[in-house]
């Protein structure tokens, strides 16, 4: 049995000539096992456009605008501390939910042009992101979260690329 399990769902047709959706589970992966998460897990990827995040920015945030990425965790978990004692386990798969993220395709497209990179390294780095999200990271300041959570990233990206 694959010890994690990453669904990947597209409201964009033929995603799969756009995204490299194997280097998505990668990414997915790495920011696990990077975090400790060793029982296993279920994470949920919705790859869609500005108009259908924008709606559910709205619906989950009240923010009436596009985002490149949005994090619905399931479990309330403190950074670098994962504990699947604080979860339920699916009773179906034995996985822990840990929960779903939602990218934009337009986001992706565009952040990776303006910071000259890869759809497929830009939509890396928000899959990496989000997880860390699903394990209790933030950034809403620009405090020491902030600073501990891009830490994480960058050590998480730089080893897949070495990987």
């Amino acid at each position: 049995m694959e010890k994690h399990e990453i669904y990947i769902h597209s409201r964009i047709l033929n995603i799969g000539m756009l995204l490299d959706v194997s280097r998505l589970r990668r990414a997915v992966r790495y920011a696990l096992r990077a975090e400790g998460a060793d029982k296993p897990c279920e994470v949920s990827i919705l790859i869609t456009d500005d108009a259908a995040i924008q709606a559910i920015n709205r619906a989950h945030r009240n923010i009436d605008r596009p985002t490149d990425v949005l994090s619905f965790p399931m479990l309330e978990l403190l950074p670098g501390r994962f504990d699947p004692t604080a979860a339920d386990i699916n009773r179906d798969t034995g996985r822990v939910a840990l929960g779903d993220i939602v990218l934009s395709y337009d986001r992706i497209k565009d952040q990776a042009r303006r910071f000259g990179q890869s759809v497929d390294q830009e939509a890396d780095y928000l899959v990496v992101h989000s997880v860390l999200h699903l394990l209790g990271y933030d950034h809403m300041d620009e405090g020491p979260d902030k600073r501990q959570m891009r830490a994480r990233e960058k050590a998480i990206i730089k080893e897949m690329e070495l990987g």
